[in-house]
């Protein structure tokens, strides 16, 4: 039977959303991955160094499934629910968590870390990682590409500009990094598929990830939210979802 409108809202403005998990979306909503697999990759370079530093951890979720971690391992989050989650799930490994305010500087020294990671930054300070790196060390981080799932934010409020949907191309990160010193060494881009199955997943959705609908509530999206209920009763809402991987070098001279 089909869930009403009301019932599908009250759940979904009540869930929390600490953390970087998706898993109450299973079901619900479908995002198809990127090819290169970089929680594997990220578990391949940790294997091959003694220390390493992960930035906007989130709630630890993808640094804890790597199998194998460094010696000094240290991650930075700046959210307190995201610090609380990532404290428990990393601790025990021997992480520590480090609040941070995501700006320059790093709470770190230089020449700090052989590797430096992150997976879907909000912000990247080239130079900062730079700082941190030691010589010979490396960045590998997945990031959210330019006009990600904009199906969904021009949905609510409306075409957007041509800057706007142009942020965070990859070009745009090659050059932060090159200008920070730093050799990129790979960079790929995907546009992969994203599926809302019920008006609850996109509302789960916006409210965890906030700067997609800023300010989004339900109330003041209220009629846009019933339009897009009855829409779904004929399929999925359909959104591209942009990746890009960027692995960058610190030369040793």
């Amino acid at each position: 039977m089909t869930r009403s409108f009301d019932d599908l809202v009250t759940e979904a403005a009540s869930v929390s959303v600490a953390g970087w998990d998706f898993s109450w979306l299973e079901g619900r909503a479908t995002e198809q991955r990127p090819s290169w697999g970089y929680q594997r990759l990220l578990g391949d370079r940790l294997a091959t160094v003694e220390s390493a530093l992960d930035i906007q951890t989130g709630g630890g979720e993808v640094l804890a499934g790597v199998p194998a971690l460094p010696s000094r391992t240290v991650a930075t989050e700046s959210w307190p629910p995201n610090i609380a989650k990532a404290a428990a799930l990393l601790a025990p490994r021997g992480v520590a968590v480090v609040e941070d305010s995501d700006e320059p500087p790093l709470p770190f020294g230089d020449n700090g870390f052989d590797l430096v990671s992150s997976r879907h930054p909000v912000t990247v300070w080239w130079d900062e990682i730079a700082r941190v790196l030691r010589p010979g060390g490396h960045y590998l981080s997945q990031q959210v590409g330019p006009a990600s799932v904009f199906e969904l934010v021009e949905y609510f409020l409306g075409p957007q500009p041509a800057q706007v949907r142009g942020k965070r191309h990859p070009d745009e990160a090659r050059a932060g990094a090159e200008r920070a010193g730093l050799e990129v060494t790979d960079l790929r881009f995907e546009k992969l598929r994203t599926e809302f199955f019920d008006v609850g997943a996109v509302i789960y959705f916006l409210r965890k990830v906030i700067w997609m609908v800023p300010g989004f509530t339900v109330a003041a999206h209220l009629p846009r939210l019933r339009e897009l209920h009855q829409q779904l009763q004929d399929g999925p809402f359909v959104a591209t979802t942009t990746r890009f991987l960027i692995e960058a070098r610190k030369p040793r001279g």
